[in-house]
């Protein structure tokens, strides 16, 4: 396996074909099961999956993966660089105490360049080794640090954004900007320098919450966003103690929504994605759906800090896009495989004890969200379908020995449920091999 950073020597195959166990999905129900079957990829991007290789096809290089599962690349739509040092520590918190005895001061140290450096590398570096291909990934308010975490990332041939957050009010005084004008002139720097400068991670606008900003640098941010034509990422409905909060700093605002709605945070030409959802209610879901929203679904974090069972099958039945975060540091891994498994988890506690209404999740619909469905936020890719990014991963199950055969569907179950962030065999992005 190369070093974080490196390509393999494999890197500009982007005309191949992998036989193997293939598996993908084409709709929210519907899996694709392929044994030793041929995925087909030409500059970069999927013609299909084929029981035999079609003749125009032939004279590609076949890699050999048979025996080995073979899926999409991962999405992961919300998590936090920073805070990748501290995961798995102060989960007795809810959210609000734990940002401000955790999460904000790990964030200050950012500012020193040297401490950002050792600490981005360890992240970029295992982001590559893990399940994802494709994230969205906020940064913090610094954004010197934040160009080096891009440069980290764009090295790794992972794609996605990243985001310099924005926090101009109710923050620690050692880790806030000191206006709405300057938190926004940084942004417009740090937006021109990274979009002239990167292919691979592009920016996105991050207001980190309603609560950390202002009113007037939200107008602002909305401007920019527009005036950019670029994607945005937040936070929206969490917590029970957030939600209260933004009532009282916002009373304007009908809905927790319309602090991003009114300054042209989501809508327009670019989608937005808004993390957790935990209390959108009616109307926020509608506005979301009618504005094309990605809702970033963070079981695990939402269980760590306690802020709730997030009602997930009432969104899928609205037509509401949605994907899968892992959340780190309120998340402790950076596998979206574990994240679907405690999707699952999540929605059978809601079925049981909140609304018997909302069937739990199905295999099939988790792996839908964490490929397919997520995928959807950067464009045609999570599936094996023809046109799609050839984004894909080759599964190690070497060490989940099992005494009979398997199904494909029970082998990806289990796997789902069993693995680490790294039994990954191999790894391409648009066709290029990681590893």
């Amino acid at each position: 396996m190369p070093a974080a950073g490196q390509y393999s020597g494999e890197t500009d195959m982007n005309d191949f074909i992998i036989k193997g166990d293939i598996i993908y999905s084409e709709s929210l129900t519907e899996l694709k099961l392929c044994p030793d079957s041929y995925l087909v990829c030409t500059d970069g991007i999927c013609r299909g999956v084929f029981e035999r290789i079609p003749e125009e096809y032939a004279g590609l290089e076949t890699v050999d993966d048979s025996g080995s599962l073979v899926v999409p690349g991962l999405s992961d739509l919300h998590l936090h660089a920073p805070q990748y040092s501290f995961r798995g520590m102060g989960m007795d918190l809810e959210l609000l105490d734990w940002l401000n005895t955790y999460a904000f001061p790990e964030e200050s140290s950012f500012k020193d360049r040297e401490y950002a450096g050792k600490a981005y590398s360890i992240f970029a570096g295992d982001l590559e080794k893990s399940p994802t291909t494709r994230a969205c990934i906020f940064a913090t308010i610094h954004p010197e640090a934040t160009m080096m975490l891009m440069e980290m990332l764009e090295k790794t041939g992972l794609r996605g954004f990243v985001g310099k957050v924005n926090m101009d009010r109710n923050s620690p005084d050692y880790y806030v900007e000191k206006s709405a004008e300057d938190s926004l002139s940084a942004t417009v720097r740090w937006l021109r320098d990274s979009r002239e400068q990167f292919r691979n991670f592009q920016p996105v606008i991050t207001p980190r919450f309603t609560i950390s900003c202002s009113d007037d640098l939200m107008n602002m941010l909305g401007l920019a966003a527009r005036e950019f034509n670029v994607r945005v990422q937040s936070h929206l409905s969490e917590n029970r103690s957030e939600t209260a909060l933004v009532k009282e700093l916002c009373p304007w605002a009908g809905h927790y929504i319309d602090t991003y709605k009114r300054p042209g945070l989501i809508g327009g030409s670019m989608p937005s994605v808004m993390a957790h959802c935990v209390y959108s209610d009616e109307y926020e879901l509608q506005v979301m759906r009618d504005n094309g929203v990605f809702l970033a679904h963070c079981p695990q974090c939402n269980m760590n800090l306690a802020s709730g069972l997030a009602p997930v099958r009432r969104w899928l039945d609205m037509g509401l896009n949605v994907g899968l975060g892992t959340d780190v540091a309120g998340g402790a891994t950076l596998s979206i495989f574990r994240t679907m498994m405690e999707a699952m988890q999540t929605s059978r506690m809601v079925w049981r004890y909140i609304d018997s209404s909302l069937k739990p999740l199905t295999m099939e619909e988790v792996f839908f969200l964490g490929t397919k469905g997520g995928g959807a936020f950067f464009g045609k890719t999570g599936s094996f379908e023809s046109g799609y990014s050839a984004d894909l991963l080759v599964l190690d199950e070497s060490g989940m020995r099992h005494p009979q055969p398997l199904s494909l569907r029970q082998r990806l179950e289990r796997f789902i449920s069993l693995s680490s962030s790294t039994d990954i065999k191999h790894k391409y992005v648009q066709g290029r091999q990681l590893f």
